[in-house]
């Protein structure tokens, strides 16, 4: 992940049933789903903060782990939780952090911060309680970069050749999580 607080992103996720590249410049977002070889391609000027926003509220995309990309965390992690523990600390990846972990009545979810003068957030996992079977997702983060550590090119996505270019209304899934897991009701 590669972050301009204020207003870009380059996100590379991959896992069992993903594998995307996203980039936003502050101007345009692109999603490239690598497997379908396929992307779309979005206006939204502004911040990330409001990229995030446009992209849960108006084309019904929730960003994973949304809150830890928003120019205030504490802010949209806290409010919901209703207990918190100190786990001490942990290792991730060679690095030694703190293990905190957090209740909220929807989800639990924990987070590992590099400790020292430079603390980043190095693994972030989420329980869905309200999900059959109380699925966990993890993101590990394996390169935090933000501000003068990256080159302005960072924020740009080379689409390859053949790759299809759809509307973003008609985006497939590139989800993580298969179709077949229900919510709990």
């Amino acid at each position: 992940m590669i972050l301009n607080w204020s207003d870009k992103i380059h996100v590379t996720r991959k896992g069992g049933f993903a594998d995307v590249e996203f980039v936003f410049d502050g101007k345009t977002a692109t999603l490239l789903g690598k497997d379908a070889n396929a992307y779309a391609q979005a206006e939204v000027p502004g911040t990330v903060d409001h990229l995030v926003d446009e992209l849960r509220d108006k084309c019904n995309r929730p960003v994973p782990a949304a809150d830890l990309l928003m120019s205030n965390p504490y802010k949209e992690l806290m409010p919901l939780v209703v207990d918190t523990k100190d786990l001490g600390s942990g290792v991730i990846r060679g690095v030694e952090c703190d293990h905190l972990a957090f209740r909220t009545e929807e989800v639990d979810w924990q987070i590992w911060i590099a400790q020292g003068a430079r603390p980043y957030p190095c693994r972030y996992v989420i329980t869905s309680k309200k999900v059959a079977g109380s699925p966990q997702y993890t993101i590990d983060v394996r390169s935090w970069k933000t501000g003068a550590e990256v080159a302005a090119d960072k924020f740009s996505l080379q689409i390859p050749a053949g790759a299809k270019k759809i509307n973003p209304s008609d985006l497939p899934d590139f989800d993580e999580l298969p179709s077949f897991f229900a919510i709990k009701r």
